[in-house]
């Protein structure tokens, strides 16, 4: 099943300007895990926003389990998508403990199966024992399974992951890969993960996208997609 169908997609900050995205195209399949991988100002991170909805594109069409989010006369708000978003500096709630911080994008589900959600999300990213902890008493493995945890809560159609591993020491990264590879495996997610370390593709990812940069006068897409052996 096509959870993600993007259709000619456009994006540049200024119309006159060179499109950062021009005329891309993709499809992602139910539980497929893809990395988007690029050197900076190629795109990576906007890709993510157009299709969470925090940016808007020039043309184009993004569709989420069959549902047109962005179309000619159709912009569905970022909170409507089903989108499940883990940003670089896992945005935790400070001031929250880890199960606030996971029962935060809950508001919609019922209060009665709200805390064995938490419950179940704890279990999945192996932090039982962590539940009345706050960011500050975690280390950065710990605070990035928190992160994935609150995103995952929701059941989202979708989870978009920006440079996941950069806030981690080389030693981490290794068992930490492992570790998410597993737990989005578990929950059967669907995944998108920009990255700008190989490795981090190889190790997790099913299929890529490669991002370039784009000349303007080339006049062409530099978004190229394969998949992994």
């Amino acid at each position: 099943m096509k959870v993600v169908e993007i259709q000619n997609l456009c994006f540049g900050y200024s119309r006159a300007g060179t499109p950062i995205i021009d005329d891309f195209s993709f499809t992602l399949n139910t539980g497929e895990i893809v990395g988007v991988l690029g050197q900076s100002g190629s795109g990576k991170s906007t890709l993510l926003r157009l299709i969470s909805g925090l940016e808007m594109p020039t043309n184009g069409t993004i569709s989420i389990a069959g549902k047109e989010v962005v179309g000619k006369r159709k912009f569905v708000q970022p909170e409507d998508r089903g989108v499940g978003m883990v940003f670089q500096d896992y945005a935790l709630f400070p001031h929250m403990n880890v199960k606030e911080n996971i029962s935060f994008g809950l508001s919609r589900m019922p209060r009665k199966d709200r805390k064995p959600r938490v419950q179940e999300m704890l279990e999945l990213v192996h932090m039982e024992d962590f539940g009345d902890r706050y960011p500050h008493e975690l280390s950065g493995g710990q605070q990035q399974r928190v992160a994935l945890a609150r995103a995952l809560a929701p059941k989202p159609n979708i989870l978009l992951m920006d440079e996941p591993f950069s806030n981690l020491d080389a030693d981490l990264k290794e068992s930490i890969r492992e570790e998410l590879l597993s737990i989005l495996k578990k929950a059967n997610m669907t995944c998108m993960i920009v990255t700008h370390d190989r490795k981090d593709v190889e190790a997790i990812c099913d299929n890529s996208i490669t991002m370039c940069p784009l000349i303007a006068e080339q006049g062409a897409a530099g978004q190229k997609f394969q998949t992994l052996p």
